[in-house]
C-alpha cells in the first residue's frame, strides 16, 4: 500500500492474486492529450516514446487486437486495422494474437491462437511475453483484464484504447484513432533506427527463441522472411513483410 508521500506506480507484476483497481489507489485517466506511464499522466508524445522503447526491447511483443477491430465491422475499422498491422510490420519480432471475443474458452484454449480475457495469463505464460499492447476491446473487459495480467505476470502492457486511457494499464493512451496509431508507428520507427537501443528480436537471445518457436504463424513478419540484423542493427538483407494469421484456428476447434 502506497504511503502519503507515495503514489501507487502501476507497473508489471507479479502483484499479487488481488491487485488492487489502480483507479481506488487515485490514478485517473488524465485530460485529453495526455496519457499514463506508470500511473503518471504525461504528454503523449512521451508516452509514446515510452511505448515505442518497450515494445521494441521487451521479450515476445505481441499485439492483441480486441473484438472491435477485427470483425472489420465499419469501414473506419478496416482502416484503423490497416494502420495497426503497418504499425506491427515495423516491430522486429512483433506477434499478433487476436482477442476474437470474451467467450471463456475452457479447457481446450490454444495460446498460440487466440487470447481471451477471460484468462489472459495462460496466452501470456505459453508464450512467454513480456510486453503486449491491447488494442480496442471493451473497456470493461480491458480493465479486469490488466489486473489479471499485473496481479500474475512479469507483462508490461500497453492499451490503444478507442474511447478513454485506461488506468490499469502500465502505459496508455486514448482515444485512438487511425492518426494516433500512424504516429506511434512513425515514433516506434524513430526510435529502432536512432540507434540508441536494440530490439529484442535482434538480439542473440531474440533471434535463438524465435527460431525454436513452435508456430511461426503468429508473426507479423515470418521468421524466415525477417529482416537480419547483428547485435549493432546494421541491414543485411530487407524483403517484403507477410503476414499470416489463421483466426479460425483456436475458435471453432474451442467452441463450447
Amino acid at each position: 500500500m502506497p504511503t502519503k508521500d507515495k503514489r501507487y506506480r502501476v507497473l508489471p507484476g507479479p502483484e499479487g492474486i488481488l491487485p488492487p483497481a489502480a483507479a481506488l489507489m487515485g490514478v485517473l485517466p488524465p485530460d485529453l492529450g495526455m496519457g499514463l506511464v506508470e500511473g503518471e499522466a504525461l504528454p503523449e508524445k512521451k508516452v509514446m516514446e515510452v511505448i515505442a522503447e518497450k515494445i521494441l526491447t521487451r521479450r515476445n511483443p505481441t499485439l492483441f487486437p480486441g473484438p472491435l477491430l477485427v470483425w472489420a465491422w465499419t469501414p473506419e475499422t478496416q482502416k484503423k486495422a490497416t494502420a495497426v498491422l503497418e504499425m506491427a510490420r515495423e516491430i522486429p519480432g512483433a506477434r499478433i494474437i487476436c482477442m476474437p471475443d470474451y467467450r471463456p474458452i475452457y479447457p481446450k484454449i490454444d495460446p498460440e491462437a487466440v487470447f481471451s480475457p477471460c484468462h489472459p495469463n495462460l496466452t501470456i505464460w505459453h508464450n512467454k511475453i513480456e510486453v503486449c499492447m491491447l488494442i480496442d476491446a471493451h473497456c470493461h473487459f480491458v480493465n479486469v483484464t490488466l489486473k489479471m495480467i499485473r496481479g500474475g505476470t512479469k507483462c508490461y502492457t500497453i492499451t490503444l484504447c478507442a474511447n478513454d486511457v485506461h488506468e490499469d494499464s502500465v502505459a496508455a493512451m486514448g482515444p485512438c484513432d487511425v492518426e494516433k496509431i500512424v504516429r506511434l508507428k512513425e515514433t516506434i520507427i524513430k526510435v529502432r533506427d536512432s540507434g540508441k537501443i536494440i530490439p529484442w528480436a535482434y538480439t542473440r537471445e531474440g533471434k535463438e527463441e524465435i527460431r525454436h518457436c513452435s508456430n511461426k504463424k503468429m508473426f507479423v513478419i515470418r521468421p524466415e522472411n525477417a529482416l537480419r540484423h547483428d547485435s549493432t542493427g546494421s541491414k543485411e538483407e530487407e524483403v517484403p513483410p507477410g503476414f499470416s494469421h489463421h483466426l479460425e484456428h483456436g475458435i471453432d476447434e474451442n467452441e463450447e
